[in-house]
C-alpha cells in the first residue's frame, strides 16, 4: 500500500514496504498472492470455525465499510492481525466512531488503519480516535501528511489514546 505511515511506539514512520494488498471490487482474491484486507463479507466467507471463534489468526486483514457493525465482531477480534476502516470521503466521519469502539469499548489492540479518502487534516483526529496507520490518498504527499499528525499540542477532552480529560491530568 502506497503512502502508509504507521506509528511505531508512538512516532509515524512512513513505511514503503507494506505487505497488504486492500482488496477492491472487481478484484478476484484468487489472483492476488499478498496478504489481504478483505472486506467483511468475503473475510467471513474464507475463514475457518476456528478463526471466526476467536480461536486461531487469521491470514487475511479486514477491512470495514463505514455501516458496517463492529460490535458483532467481538468474538473473532483476537484473530484479525489488522483492521482497515475504509473512508469512501473525507466527509463521512462514521469510521472515527468504528475506530472509537474498536479501541475503547471492544478492547481491540491490533493495527488500526484508516484507508480511503484520507488527508492529512485529518490525521491528528483519526490518532485520537484510536488510528495508529494511516493509507494517505495516492494523489497526496506523504511527508506532508506526516505535519498532520503534530495535530493540537494540548489535548482538552478525552481521546482513546488519552481517557482523561485535561483537569484530571495535574
Amino acid at each position: 500500500m502506497n503512502n502508509l505511515i504507521r506509528l511505531q511506539d508512538g512516532a509515524p514512520q512512513i513505511i514503503t514496504d507494506d505487505p497488504w494488498h486492500l482488496l477492491r471490487e472487481g478484484e478476484s482474491p484468487d489472483e492476488l498472492m499478498a496478504p489481504l484486507l478483505l472486506p467483511l463479507a468475503l473475510w467471513r466467507e474464507r475463514q475457518s470455525d476456528t478463526v471466526l471463534a476467536g480461536q486461531a489468526t487469521s491470514a487475511d486483514g479486514l477491512w470495514l465499510a463505514p455501516d458496517d457493525d463492529v460490535q458483532a465482531l467481538q468474538a473473532c477480534l483476537p484473530a484479525l492481525p489488522l483492521i482497515a476502516i475504509d473512508f469512501p470521503s473525507f466527509r463521512d466521519g462514521r469510521g472515527y466512531s468504528l475506530a472509537y469502539l474498536l479501541r475503547t469499548r471492544l478492547g481491540w489492540q491490533g493495527e488500526l488503519r484508516a484507508v480511503g479518502d484520507v488527508l492529512r487534516d485529518q490525521l491528528s483526529h483519526m490518532r485520537q480516535c484510536g488510528f495508529d496507520a494511516f493509507a494517505v490518498r495516492a494523489d497526496k504527499s506523504v511527508e506532508d501528511a506526516l505535519k498532520g499528525l503534530a495535530g493540537m499540542s494540548v489535548l482538552y477532552g478525552r481521546s482513546a489514546i488519552e481517557p482523561r480529560p485535561l483537569f484530571r491530568r495535574r
